[in-house]
């Protein structure tokens, strides 16, 4: 697969576009699209391997259930083959709105929001009783609660329509499906939302299984286990959004309740629920795409690097990554995908520890390295993104490096616009790119071994 994924030598870097590219009125035009012959021709000079774009589930089937409108994303898809780029096509079953870098609003498709509004334990729900829309619990994946459908077959007759729109294109210009599995197109819980000011940097977050199927699912789980009280609810004492680990007793260093034998429990539950919802979804686009030649699938992991200088992790926890200081929580998930062939995409490639504010105990690169391992061990090809927008010839270092050492398949950049394009952003964007392709040819650079380095080693 990592061969496969880099048609040129080195690590191919993609450039994700605007949030907004298709119009969401109608989904048939694009905007800006004046500016984007002359923009994608500019990445195509720049040695740009290709493009990656959200294909909206609210857009493409927001009018009726199984009526799908792919039009601007076909005009999109023609306008990369004609300036010979790829595409990464995103099937990106959340809503757009109410996380980092979101700038547009698009919910998703009108009738899945109607059953929604209906039975409102179809969205995830918290211990507060806080309802979150941007992606339908996973805990109901398999009841035909969308109109007869359920949601797994909504996913997965949307990307059969995508094959089938866009056959002529798959192999040759479309090169990878990454497929959305939650929030922000990301393989977890909603556990951090930022709309509403819910959620702020760096906050533990909070546990979403209090939605009566997740609950129900629970409840079995305790009674199979032999301690039916536990199956009434997730941890009382995990704190709230915002807290830190140490103020609340179920994260806290010593004793805390996540390392108890319920804490084991809830936790394995917790993040075996995420896992088996990766599982039934890639399901779906392998039985889509598998034999499209020439189109591979990936998942997109979150970065959830604050708080991981902690025994708990209590972040990732939250998220449903059951990783701690004593356990691995990213070979389970990287094995999920290589039953599947798929890519593990992850994010804060970008970042280093030093940048980070220090009583948030953020660990980017040590969590890098580990999930980098992660997929090593379990034969996945890793590829990976900037969380967040930069520019500096830093951030730039910090990916080329990482890229070589980790041997990476490929780089998404974040993202295209008017920032990109300023002079002296292209031009720095345009050297790491040409360094990039670079990276592959060099085995890659050695590196002192640190304290971080067994932290992680002690995991699994």
């Amino acid at each position: 697969m990592a061969e496969c994924a880099a048609s040129k030598s080195g690590v191919p870097v993609f450039v994700m576009m605007p949030l907004d590219t298709v119009k969401t009125c109608c989904g048939n035009g694009l905007n800006h699209r004046k500016t984007m012959a002359r923009d994608l021709a500019a990445l195509q000079s720049a040695g740009v391997e290709g493009i990656m774009v959200d294909v909206w589930w609210g857009i493409v089937e927001g009018e009726e259930p199984g009526m799908y409108n792919f039009d601007g994303y076909m005009k999109l898809v023609g306008m990369a083959r004609d300036a010979g780029l790829k595409v990464q096509a995103v099937m990106s079953f959340h809503q757009c709105g109410g996380n980092v870098g979101d700038t547009v609003n698009i919910p998703l498709p009108w009738w899945v929001v109607e059953e929604m509004d209906k039975d409102q334990d179809l969205a995830y729900t918290d211990q507060w009783g806080r309802r979150s829309y941007e992606y339908v619990s996973l805990g109901c994946d398999d009841m035909p609660v969308l109109q007869g459908r359920t949601p797994v077959q909504c996913y997965t007759d949307f990307m059969s329509a995508f094959r089938d729109h866009f056959a002529a294109f798959l192999g040759n210009t479309i090169v990878e499906i990454q497929v959305g599995m939650g929030p922000a197109g990301e393989l977890r819980y909603p556990s951090y939302p930022e709309s509403e000011e819910t959620w702020k940097f760096p906050g533990i977050g909070a546990f979403q299984c209090y939605d009566k199927y997740m609950l129900s699912n629970l409840a079995t789980a305790a009674a199979t286990a032999g301690n039916p009280d536990w199956g009434l609810g997730g941890p009382t004492d995990a704190g709230d959004y915002n807290s830190c680990p140490d103020d609340t007793d179920f994260f806290r260093q010593d004793g805390g309740g996540w390392g108890t034998e319920y804490g084991q429990f809830f936790m394995s539950w917790y993040s075996r629920m995420l896992l088996e919802h990766g599982d039934r979804v890639l399901s779906g686009a392998a039985s889509v795409f598998g034999h499209s030649p020439g189109v591979h699938l990936s998942a997109k992991v979150a970065g959830i690097h604050w708080h991981y200088g902690t025994e708990s992790h209590a972040p990732e926890l939250t998220a449903g990554y059951y990783n701690t200081q004593h356990r691995d929580g990213y070979l389970p998930i990287a094995r999920v995908l290589g039953r599947h062939g798929a890519v593990l995409n992850f994010t804060c490639v970008e970042m280093r520890d030093h940048e980070q504010p220090q009583d948030a105990r953020c660990q980017p690169e040590c969590l890098v390295r580990q999930v980098a391992a992660a997929a090593r061990e379990a034969g996945v090809g890793l590829a990976g993104e900037n969380a967040l927008p930069r520019y500096d010839e830093a951030a730039h270092d910090q990916v080329v490096a990482t890229a070589q050492e980790e041997q990476m398949v490929a780089f998404t950049y974040l993202r295209m616009g008017p920032d990109l394009f300023q002079a002296e952003n292209w031009s720095r964007f345009a050297v790491f790119v040409k360094r990039m392709s670079d990276a592959g040819s060099s085995p890659p650079r050695s590196r002192q071994k640190t304290n971080e380095d067994d932290a992680v080693s002690v995991q699994g």
